[in-house]
């Protein structure tokens, strides 16, 4: 016979009880039982036994963390505890716990994904910091030209996004956060390769450059005879449409940080080149002034 006494059922075999956890009905059953069948739950009437309790410490980090998209998501407090469903003093508490340990990163745009969370315990080497340096004026930057903004950094011959800022019209680019572009290929590889000796340029991109395929309409000629263009321009790289062989036209800034860690920064229009020559001076001054915060 099955005894029910509050939140608990009672035979001579089994003892178990049931917990709602996010409108989810568990079956919980002692250690000893463990290994033998569950039984349906038994209903009073219409109403099935239930014990709420709310979801642990771990579980509601969890819940915050997969608040976030992806690297470029930026939330509010009140943001952040709507997609948890959790009261705001609790989410403000968590927040402010995982930002203290760095699994998030607060600045005065929001919440975003700290350097733990992009690097698997923070070897990220560096991104995070050129993240936070940035993101400000990323996004002023957004603001102000209505372009797709991107920041990168160059890892060896590659060009590696870390964010991608832009209305509807960023989805049509094929670039997107943590991607790998060959860096001679793009205005904002070249304007990083542009800070590197010609001897360093050549060792990374000969083997490539060799490949028609993997060059794409670039030689080590050209290659050099542009990056020495930039240079003479103070690292602003400009790409048109009928320039050169292109991964999309933009325009872009390297910046440097004091580790000697590349960076940069680039504004891509939606139609039109003769846009580019507007957002020129906004975005040498938003390079000039990551490298100072860097």
């Amino acid at each position: 016979m099955l005894r029910c006494v509050d939140d608990h059922c009672y035979d001579s075999r089994i003892h178990f009880s049931f917990d709602r956890v996010r409108g989810v009905t568990v079956l919980r059953k002692s250690a000893v039982e463990a290994s033998m069948t569950a039984i349906a739950p038994e209903k009073s009437g219409s109403r099935a036994v239930a014990d709420v309790r709310p979801p642990s410490m771990v579980e509601r980090m969890t819940l915050i963390l997969d608040a976030f998209d992806g690297p470029p998501t930026r939330l509010s407090l009140e943001e952040v505890a709507k997609r948890t469903n959790l009261p705001r003093s609790t989410a403000h508490r968590i927040l402010d716990q995982l930002a203290k340990l760095d699994w998030l990163e607060h600045t005065s745009l929001g919440y975003g994904v700290g350097r733990r969370a992009l690097g698997l315990g923070g070897g990220d080497n560096g991104h995070g910091q050129v993240r936070q340096a940035a993101a400000e004026h990323l996004h002023e930057l957004h603001l102000r030209t209505g372009m797709v903004i991107h920041l990168a950094v160059l890892d060896g011959p590659d060009e590696v996004i870390l964010d991608k800022l832009g209305g509807r019209f960023a989805t049509a680019l094929p670039s997107r956060v943590g991607g790998r572009i060959p860096a001679h290929q793009t205005p904002a590889g070249r304007a990083m390769l542009a800070f590197l000796d010609p001897e360093i340029v050549d060792g990374l991109l000969s083997d490539r450059l060799d490949n028609p395929v993997t060059a794409r309409g670039w030689t080590l000629a050209t290659l050099h005879q542009d990056l020495n263009r930039i240079r003479q321009r103070h690292g602003l790289s400009i790409d048109r449409t009928s320039d050169h062989p292109r991964w999309f036209a933009a325009a872009a800034v390297a910046v440097r940080g004091h580790d000697g860690q590349l960076a940069s920064v680039s504004a891509c229009p939606e139609t039109g080149n003769s846009t580019l020559e507007r957002a020129v001076p906004l975005l040498v001054e938003v390079g000039r002034r990551i490298s100072r915060a860097l």
